[in-house]
């Protein structure tokens, strides 16, 4: 993909070219904006309005990473929804069928290669860690999203955000150990060499 050509096209108003733009980083505006909400439906609305208004301003793109100036304007959606609604959203335990029922050991949650009691232990950690993302605030939260589950540098991520170096590594500093706080309510589900490893630290 030839990324600058791409959104030189888009900047004169070729639709196709920005598409495919989106093909590229759907996945990863989606994942953003679901693991901010906790919602599909409120992260679907929310990649669709972060796409239209990309497209509506990608004039306004100045360099740099394309993928952090799109994350970034996800991310302002779903603040400005956050504030909107006046309420931490919260995420169901389980999933649930179409009849609204929970399901309690859904297929895509099972790794083939684990036991039932493994498959099970997975899916309650994953859970756990859903669990205690959806209760550090919005920020810390977009932090750990940007660096720990998009896998991007710092400098990255401050763009993404727009805010100075120092700011993320402090909130990402800081929503790590929320995180380790809040995991340790689920102690007996974390992997015994983090468990090994938090003795030892505290020894």
């Amino acid at each position: 993909m030839d990324e600058p050509a791409l959104i030189q096209a888009a900047c004169q108003g070729d639709l196709d070219s920005f598409n495919h733009l989106v093909l590229v980083y759907q996945d990863q505006v989606y994942h953003q904006a679901y693991r901010m909400m906790g919602d599909e439906a409120a992260a679907a609305d929310a990649s669709q309005e972060a796409f239209i208004s990309a497209f509506h301003h990608i004039r306004s793109y100045r360099g740099g990473s394309f993928r952090a100036w799109l994350l970034r304007i996800v991310t302002n959606a779903c603040y400005d929804e956050l504030r909107r609604r006046q309420r931490r959203p919260t995420t169901p335990l389980e999933p649930l069928d179409d009849s609204g029922e929970e399901i309690e050991s859904p297929r895509w949650m099972v790794d083939p290669q684990d036991s039932p009691e493994e498959s099970l232990d997975r899916s309650e950690l994953r859970q756990a860690i859903e669990h205690c993302l959806q209760h550090l605030p919005d920020d810390f939260r977009a932090a750990v999203l940007m660096v720990d589950i998009q896998g991007m540098d710092y400098t990255e991520a401050a763009q993404a955000l727009g805010k100075p170096l120092g700011t993320v590594k402090s909130r990402l500093a800081r929503a790590r150990l929320r995180m380790r706080d809040c995991l340790k309510g689920f102690w007996e589900l974390l992997p015994a060499v983090f468990r090994h490893d938090d003795e030892n630290r505290e020894m």
